[in-house]
C-alpha cells in the first residue's frame, strides 16, 4: 500500500526537493528527485520538476510507491545475520562474497543472498544494487547494512552522508608504522595510468583515514582504520600512499605467503536506527582465516 504525506510550505524561495528532505527526515533528496520525475510528488496538486522555488501556502503531496520485487534472482546462499528488526539487517559478510551483481559477477552475490530472505527490496537508484546502503570489496569481510525498505534506506543513506556513521576496520599492513597514530588526509580519484585502479592525486575527492596502532605483529603492524570518508578503495590506497602497504593485498599491497587475501576486516559499525533514532553498535571477531595469519606472521 502507498504511504502518503502533506504539508503546505512556510517559506519562499527554497527548492522542491530541499525541502522535502528537511521536512521528511526519511527520504534523502536523492530520493525526493526520483520520486519528483516519476510524477509521485505533486505540487499544488500537479506535476513538477526538483528545483522549483516554493512560496508560501504552496501544497505538497508525497506518494510513496511500495516497494516492487527485484528482477534479480534470489538465491539460497547462507547469511550470518548479527542483527535484523523491520528495517534493515545487520550483516557479518564473508571474505569471497562480492556485495551485488556486476559486470563479471552477474550472480552468487550478497544480494542474491538476501533477495532469497526479502525479495522486496528496496530501489536504491541502481538496479543491481537493492536495499544497499554501503559495500564491502569482495575479498574484505566483516559488517554490511542492507536496508528493508525506502524510508530506512533513505535514512541511513543520509547519514552515512552526514558521516555520523562509526565505521572500524582491523587492518594488518608491512612495516612498523610511525606515529603510532594519525591520519592520512589526501584526494583520491581514478590512476590516470590505470582506470582499473585509484590512486591519490591532486584532482581527487576529499579522502581523510584516520589510524591508530593496535599491535606489532611481526614486521607488520595491526591497524584500527576508521574512514572518514567512503572513497573506492580508500583505506588501501592510503595505506599505500604513505608506504605501508596491505598484506594480501596484490592490487595496491603486497602478496603474502600466509594470507591469499587482503587483511582487511570491517569490525565494528554504529548507527542510528531509522525507527527510534536510537543509537547502536556491532562488532565483528576477526574471521578464523585472519587469526591465523597474525599467528603465522608472529
Amino acid at each position: 500500500m502507498d504511504k502518503t504525506y502533506r504539508f503546505i510550505v512556510d517559506r519562499s524561495a527554497v527548492r522542491l526537493d530541499k525541502l522535502i528532505a528537511e521536512k521528511c527526515p526519511g527520504l534523502s533528496r536523492t530520493y525526493a528527485k526520483k520520486l519528483i520525475v516519476d510524477g509521485y510528488i505533486t505540487l499544488n496538486d500537479q506535476v513538477t520538476k526538483a528545483s522549483l522555488k516554493l512560496s508560501v501556502g504552496d501544497r505538497v503531496n508525497i506518494t510513496i510507491p511500495p516497494t516492487t520485487p527485484s528482477p534479480l534472482s534470489a538465491e539460497a546462499i547462507p547469511l550470518d545475520i548479527i542483527y535484523e528488526d523491520e528495517d534493515l539487517l545487520v550483516i557479518d559478510k564473508p571474505a569471497g562474497l562480492t556485495t551485488h551483481p556486476a559486470p563479471g559477477h552477474p550472480s552468487h552475490t550478497l544480494v542474491n543472498a538476501v533477495l532469497a530472505r526479502l525479495p522486496n527490496l528496496p530501489d536504491s537508484g541502481d538496479a543491481s544494487r537493492p536495499g544497499i546502503v554501503h559495500r564491502l570489496d569482495k575479498d574484505t569481510s566483516g559488517l554490511m547494512l542492507v536496508a528493508k525498505n525506502s524510508p530506512a534506506l533513505a535514512n541511513l543513506q543520509n547519514q552515512f552522508k552526514a558521516r555520523s556513521v562509526v565505521k572500524a576496520y582491523l587492518v594488518l599492513v608491512k612495516g612498523h608504522i610511525s606515529p603510532e597514530s594519525g591520519f592520512i588526509d589526501a584526494p583520491i580519484g581514478r590512476d590516470p595510468g590505470n582506470r582499473k585502479r585509484m590512486a591519490v592525486i591532486d584532482s581527487g575527492r576529499e579522502a581523510r583515514t584516520e589510524y591508530r596502532v593496535v599491535k606489532y605483529v611481526g614486521n607488520c603492524s595491526l591497524l584500527e582504520i576508521k574512514p572518514e570518508t567512503g572513497r573506492t578503495h580508500q583505506i588501501r590506497v592510503h595505506l599505500r600512499a604513505i608506504d605501508y602497504p596491505v598484506v594480501g593485498d596484490i592490487v595496491y599491497g603486497v602478496k603474502s605467503a600466509y594470507l591469499p587475501r587482503q587483511f582487511v576486516h570491517a569490525c565494528r559499525l554504529g548507527f542510528k536506527l531509522p525507527s527510534s533514532d536510537e543509537y547502536v553498535e556491532f562488532t565483528s571477531e576477526l574471521p578464523p582465516d585472519l587469526e591465523q595469519a597474525l599467528k603465522d606472521i608472529a
